[in-house]
């Protein structure tokens, strides 16, 4: 099967090069980088490296916590760090600079992945939350690179999708040293995928153990300070086409009975940040955005287009509603408010972080928003009862609290791989 599987993904080289090309097109000097993803890149001079692999901007601030502990406990190791998206890639510059070494993660031909073995040369690999690759797998099995997956997610989508291919995915699994999974579901179907039962165990969520950033909740205060303390403010983080507009519709409604209320809206991806400040505009909103006016002032929507800029922004908000969840995405990192002690309203898809968001709506930290009309009426009770929005925001932040640990806990398994 898996010959047959790299015979497929030689089949589809040529696609991929058209896909690249359209990317490099989107996203400014992106077609300089693509001959990473067929492991062509100068050889770093180091040898012995961690490396960390993380889809894209929520697996980087997933993993945050953890390459700051492997930079602690490990400070003599290079540490490399691979995306898949350039937004992913700028998200790692912008935490952590030139203090690790970044590369485009090789497509799962043999000719990359050996390519990029042979030059990074790591004696650990660590997959963060979903990302099978056989190819990947069986190369760092040949070469004796122990492989682990932490923060290990695997939503009921992803393994339906997952099934037809079992005779592809169990061989690959059956070659990672140890699983970490997020959440007891989590683990239960990386078993059902055939993961070894004993290489399988309960972590729980690195994201509980991020950061707050230095300095987000005097930034989020001072923010308040310039548009009014009193002002109605919420936030839609994170959201995607086919909701941006249910948000705008909803702030609407928000208006009608509080005329002085602004909405903060953060487009999950670049290419929207400008389709969603037209479509404000488009329905009558005076509207000012991050990057021409950097704060509002008397608008009423101010739309972030910037990345990796949200947490000074929930700080400052009455409550946040988090996308990627009015349609059938997922929805996004529910803990970024929540450590802040924000109130949260979803939609109903958050099979991305069901547990997560299960908990936080059954300890009263977080409310479902099961219908796109009724966005609006949510946002509106809360924003005139003051009283429950500080309980939610305390029950929300207790959440995140209680459920800290994950990363001393991964720790702990990779401490013990190494020592091997």
């Amino acid at each position: 099967m898996r010959y047959f599987y790299t015979f497929v993904m030689y089949l589809a080289t040529p696609l991929i090069m058209l896909r690249l090309w359209i990317r490099g097109a989107r996203y400014g000097n992106y077609h300089r980088r693509w001959p990473e993803r067929f492991g062509l890149f100068q050889r770093p001079q180091f040898t012995g490296s961690l490396w960390v692999h993380a889809v894209s901007v929520g697996e980087v601030n997933a993993a945050e916590p953890l390459i700051k502990a492997l930079r602690h406990d490990y400070p003599n190791a290079p540490l490399v760090v691979t995306t898949v998206t350039p937004t992913g890639s700028a998200r790692v510059h912008q935490l952590f600079g030139d203090s690790v070494f970044h590369v485009y993660l090789p497509y799962d031909l043999p000719f990359a992945v050996h390519r990029f073995l042979k030059r990074v040369r790591p004696r650990l690999a660590l997959i963060v939350e979903t990302e099978i690759w056989p190819n990947l797998y069986f190369a760092c099995r040949r070469r004796g690179i122990p492989l682990m997956i932490v923060n290990a997610r695997l939503s009921e989508r992803s393994m339906r999708g997952y099934r037809p291919l079992l005779s592809l995915v169990r061989p690959a699994l059956r070659t990672v040293r140890q699983i970490a999974a997020q959440s007891r579901t989590d683990a239960a179907r990386y078993r059902l995928l055939g993961a070894d039962q004993a290489k399988v165990m309960v972590s729980g969520n690195l994201k509980f153990d991020m950061p707050v950033p230095d300095g987000a909740v005097d930034e989020g205060a001072a923010l308040r300070a310039q548009w009014g303390a009193r002002r109605p403010v919420w936030i839609a983080a994170s959201t995607h086409e086919g909701e941006e507009l249910a948000v705008l519709e909803a702030h609407l409604d928000v208006l009608r009975r509080l005329p002085d209320a602004l909405l903060l809206i953060a487009p999950r991806h670049p290419e929207r940040f400008k389709l969603v400040e037209h479509s404000a505009r488009s329905l009558g909103f005076s509207v000012a955005t991050r990057s021409v006016e950097r704060v509002p002032g008397a608008h009423q929507v101010f739309v972030i287009d910037a990345m990796g800029e949200l947490m000074p922004f929930y700080a400052a908000a009455d409550l946040a509603f988090v996308g990627g969840s009015l349609v059938p995405i997922g929805g996004h990192n529910v803990l970024e408010p929540a450590a802040l002690a924000r109130p949260v309203l979803v939609g109903p898809h958050t099979f991305n972080f069901e547990e997560i968001t299960l908990t936080l709506i059954r300890e009263g930290g977080a409310d479902r928003v099961e219908h796109v009309d009724q966005l609006g009426r949510h946002v509106l009770e809360l924003l005139r009862d003051e009283r429950r929005r500080t309980q939610m925001g305390c029950q929300a932040r207790r959440v995140f609290d209680s459920e800290r640990g994950a990363v001393a806990r991964v720790m702990e398994l990779i401490n013990r791989v190494l020592g091997e």
